[in-house]
């Protein structure tokens, strides 16, 4: 058994334009950085496409077509002020939706212990039926739907590590208290929710961090407020949105995290996994925009998974 590492080349055709972060050399560098011999257990597959059907679990059908009709045949659209569209960024974004939902699919059949998809553009901002923050479709919600319309999962719990707080995904869990929610998040900071008195039907578990805020600060909210209300909730499935922009060095915020911290969470979340879902974890790549610290911290949120399945 092994860790499966899910991407697709048509993810780097999904083109931001000039000076966008969220840019097609973040994969590429960790596509470098999981070239090394260090990574060679890996299991690797290419992404599949999402089926439509799938995605509209979460995104009305009506949301999806016009996400589908602004692609342009040529050059840039803009969503939103931040949400950028490109010739490729239709099979892009159903590619990353492909590969969560794949990746719950080998999980859950026992085919991979773990998963980690390395794809973009990143989800968690996507609301049902909006698109932003780079995001178009919600990849880990979708996937966590997924987990229980095709495999039974009846709790699915999400965790976000992300630097900017999943307001698609907390809006999309709102009101079912069956599927979790737990995330820290720079406060104040893009897109503005993620207080901690939002707390959905008892099944959102918000834990804001101020900006400045470090390794130890990020510790102590993972240990007093998500990992025991996520430890309660008792998951079947467990999904993570894997942000590592709250690095010390992300240009888009001012938390004080390092690689070691990533670490820290990944062995903390694979402990709550062994506990209630035999092992059960997938990730997916959210934010993070420095490309040398992007690919430290991916590398090293890789191999603690890698670990828990060797």
């Amino acid at each position: 058994m092994t860790t499966l590492l899910l991407t697709h080349p048509a993810c780097l055709l999904h083109d931001t334009g000039q000076g966008h972060p969220e840019r097609a050399d973040r994969l590429r560098a960790i596509d470098d950085a999981l070239a090394r011999p260090a990574f060679k257990r890996l299991k690797r597959e290419e992404a599949p496409l999402a089926d439509l059907a799938t995605i509209e679990r979460l995104h009305p059908k009506a949301y999806v077509e016009m996400v589908r009709a602004a692609i342009p045949k040529r050059d840039h659209n803009w969503l939103d002020p931040d949400t950028v569209v490109s010739p490729g960024s239709w099979e892009a974004a159903l590619r990353a939706a492909g590969a969560a939902t794949y990746a719950v699919d080998q999980v859950m059949e026992g085919a991979a212990d773990n998963a980690f998809c390395a794809v973009r553009p990143p989800g968690h901002h996507a609301e049902p039926s909006r698109a932003m923050g780079f995001c178009l479709f919600n990849t880990v919600a979708v996937a966590a739907l997924h987990a229980r319309a095709a495999h039974g999962a009846s709790r699915v719990a999400v965790v976000d590590f992300d630097v900017h707080h999943g307001n698609g995904t907390q809006e999309a869990f709102w009101s079912d208290e069956d599927l979790f929610y737990g995330s820290t998040h720079q406060m104040p900071l893009f897109p503005g929710t993620g207080a901690s008195d939002e707390t959905g039907a008892g099944n959102i578990f918000n834990a804001p961090l101020k900006p400045g805020d470090d390794g130890e600060d990020f510790r102590e909210a993972w240990q007093t407020l998500i990992l025991p209300a996520l430890d309660d909730f008792a998951p079947d499935f467990l999904l993570v949105s894997a942000g590592f922009d709250a690095h010390i060095n992300d240009p888009l915020a001012q938390l004080r995290l390092v690689e070691a911290d990533f670490a820290w969470v990944t062995e903390k979340l694979l402990a709550v996994a062994a506990k209630h879902t035999r092992g059960k974890l997938v990730s997916t790549l959210e934010g993070g925009y420095d490309l040398d610290a992007l690919a430290a911290s991916t590398a090293v949120h890789v191999e603690t998974l890698m670990g828990a399945a060797s």
